[in-house]
């Protein structure tokens, strides 16, 4: 980014936004790990707080995008200023969706709480959740730093996500076979493990942004997917956002 085309008042601006979207993502993060450890704990109160606080999420988005819009009407920014303002709101917007995963996920928690559980479903759910986190965690700070090169890298990290969905997936299908009582409780863990491997693919979104915000250029590379089970309709089960 050319900082001799950025006036003083875009860098206020900017720095506004990019506090507001630090806020949101920080938020995020610990939507993503609250509710990965209410569902591995059975805690419907920490639940039920990832649920409240989404709203919050909402609002900080729509906070960003009455930011980016007043600054484009006041400033007129150049197409670099436009490039950077375009990937805040597209940042905000992959951070919501994120949000409302991790919503998803604690919506689940009060149901499965009342199922017998299925070992060690919840522990590899959890750890999946972890790494997604620190995808989320390490992209910010690739947007912040403007590191193009720890964007790419995050971007590679979303096959791990995809192995451990894959993996998880094969395993509900074995405890459903083994026993039909294990349907309903493996339909809902799958639902989250879905939900945990789309919050890596917005994550991988928000590294791409940074990627072409610092380049110019959206990556070339085709992303590294490994989850199979959506090719075939006949083994996976749709799967609602």
């Amino acid at each position: 980014m050319n900082d001799e085309h950025i006036s003083s008042a875009f860098d206020r601006d900017l720095e506004t936004v990019q506090a507001l979207i630090m806020k949101m993502g920080g938020l995020v993060e610990e939507a993503i790990m609250n509710a990965a450890i209410s569902l591995d704990t059975r805690d419907e109160e920490l639940a039920e707080k990832v649920r409240a606080g989404d709203r919050v999420i909402d609002d900080l988005e729509e906070q960003i995008d009455q930011e980016t819009a007043r600054t484009i009407a006041l400033r007129a920014p150049t197409a670099i200023d436009l490039r950077v303002i375009l990937t805040v709101m597209k940042i905000a917007s992959n951070l919501e969706r994120i949000g409302d995963y991790a919503k998803n996920m604690a919506k689940r928690t009060t149901v499965l709480a009342q199922m017998t559980p299925i070992t060690g479903a919840t522990s590899s759910l959890r750890r999946m959740a972890r790494e997604t986190e620190r995808m989320l965690r390490d992209v910010l700070d690739a947007y912040i730093q403007r590191d193009a090169a720890l964007a790419r890298e995050v971007i590679q990290r979303d096959h791990d996500v995809d192995q451990m969905y894959n993996a998880l997936f094969r395993e509900f299908l074995t405890f459903m076979m083994e026993d039909p009582r294990n349907i309903t409780p493996c339909m809902h863990l799958h639902f989250i493990a879905k939900n945990t491997e789309r919050m890596g693919d917005h994550v991988t979104n928000i590294a791409e942004q940074v990627v072409y915000l610092v380049t110019g250029t959206m990556p070339e590379d085709n992303r590294p997917k490994s989850d199979k089970t959506s090719l075939d309709p006949k083994v996976s089960p749709q799967v609602g956002a």
